[in-house]
């Protein structure tokens, strides 16, 4: 096993590269080498697997997965911290295919290879959006693991019928199954959060649910649906139709009931909305 970074060497690290980690930017840094192996641990690598890993900071969650697997590449918007992991993974885990992309995140529209993997410790700010991005951009993907606030991975994990079931959820749904994976302290973390954090391991759907076409519609179907979630459909989707009263005969095509509000729907509900509006 690899050396992994402890709570003093990054630190040093840090001090080393001139980095100072901004609430801005979300920059909160795993210290803990045990929590590094259960996030390795919880996304199921195969060694043989490559895998895209989305702000690695000043590596410790990088070096845990070039424990498990060989082919790594990572993204990084911050050139300082692009500039010291290069020099850490080097130093640490010579010998193994590590490629660093210095660039942010949301503009990522290649890669050096297709990853089989995606794991993240993500900036809470970016953090839904940075996910549903690389699965669009990236259909490769088959299953993965993110480190997030707690309140966005019981969101991204929420099914049907739940308080937190929302835009993230169903949207996730189209590409993945997902669930809670386990929650992570506030105190591994340098600098410490004032917010809980944790897992979400996800799996791709074997296959799409529809083409871009039909996910971009059902993708505004539920923006609509949630955007005054307190609604039933028939209101909610009003502007999406035209009114209320083709909302709610599109609903009744679509073999949903008007009276139901979006946080009831399951993706496939949502889907043949989206299908029904043509």
């Amino acid at each position: 096993m690899n050396e992994l970074l402890g709570a003093a060497e990054i630190r040093l690290l840090a001090q080393n590269f001139g980095v100072v980690p901004t609430k801005k930017l979300g920059q909160n840094f795993v210290i803990d080498p045990n929590t590094i192996r259960k996030i390795v641990a919880v996304a199921k690598l195969k060694s043989n697997e490559k895998v895209v890993e989305i702000g690695p900071g000043l590596g410790s969650l990088t070096l845990g997965l070039l424990e498990a697997i060989d082919d790594l590449v990572a993204v990084e918007v911050d050139s300082r911290m692009a500039s010291g992991i290069i020099e850490t993974v080097a130093r640490k885990a010579p010998g193994k295919n590590f490629k660093l992309i210095h660039q942010d995140a949301m503009k990522v529209a290649e890669l050096p290879f297709a990853p089989d993997a995606l794991v993240a410790n993500l900036p809470y700010n970016i953090s839904v959006p940075v996910l549903l991005h690389f699965l669009e951009a990236f259909p490769s993907i088959s299953k993965g693991v993110v480190l997030v606030q707690a309140e966005v991975a019981h969101r991204l994990a929420a099914t049907p019928g739940s308080k937190v079931y929302g835009v993230p959820s169903a949207k996730l749904a189209w590409y993945a199954l997902s669930n809670l994976a386990g929650n992570v302290g506030r105190s591994v973390f340098w600098p410490i959060p004032n917010v809980d954090s944790a897992l979400v391991y996800f799996e791709k759907r074997p296959k799409p649910l529809g083409d871009e076409a039909l996910r971009l519609k059902t993708f505004e179907v539920i923006d609509e649906a949630f955007a005054q979630r307190r609604k039933t459909l028939r209101q909610a989707l009003a502007k999406f139709a035209g009114s209320a009263e083709r909302a709610e005969s599109l609903l009744v095509a679509a073999g949903v009931s008007p009276s139901q509000r979006g946080e009831e729907l399951s993706i496939f509900e949502f889907m043949q909305i989206a299908k029904a509006a043509g």
